[in-house]
């Protein structure tokens, strides 16, 4: 679960160090206010459309398994480890 967490989180930041490096490379400071307040909006969207896309391809391609789930369980003294029936 925090990989997928850490994954959606760097898929949102991505469009703002995309556009950090076009202020890099433009010459401009990163890290001054007037840079991004005109442009912000529009990179938080980008960010949420990555995320919604990245959402939508892992449950539309996911592997699909068939057959009931059955929970880890003590048999004998010994756990088995839960899977697919």
């Amino acid at each position: 679960m925090t990989r997928a967490i850490i994954q959606e989180l760097l898929l949102f930041l991505l469009p703002f160090a995309a556009y950090a490096i076009f202020l890099i490379l433009v010459r401009r400071d990163p890290l001054a206010w007037s840079s991004w307040s005109k442009h912000t909006s529009w990179l938080v969207i980008a960010g949420l459309g990555f995320i919604i896309v990245s959402l939508l391809t892992g449950g539309f391609l996911a592997e699909r398994r068939t057959g009931a789930y059955v929970p880890s369980h003590m048999e004998n003294g010994v756990l088995v480890p839960g899977h697919f029936k």
